[in-house]
């Protein structure tokens, strides 16, 4: 049978460990939040995206992945 302060110390320890890695990720989620507007989809002329000059190889490979090139249920997943 465990001693009870060794239950109770091993507990305690795990709540902080899971209180660290809450504010880390809240701090992560802010800093995210500062730049999300880089990241969203725009009609603005000044976005990001717009002033890419895209070469006629990399448009190439963008409409051929558009189109299928990658195989189903073998894709990276995607951030919400």
């Amino acid at each position: 049978m465990k001693d009870i302060f060794e239950v109770l110390r091993t507990k305690q320890a795990q709540q902080a460990k899971i209180a660290k890695e809450i504010e880390l990720l809240q701090q992560a989620a802010d800093k995210l939040r500062e730049v999300a507007h880089l990241m969203g989809d725009s009609d603005d002329d000044g976005s990001v995206l717009g002033e890419v000059d895209e070469t006629p190889e990399a448009s190439m490979a963008a409409k051929a992945s558009a189109q299928g090139g990658a195989k189903p249920g073998k894709s990276a997943p995607r951030w919400p």
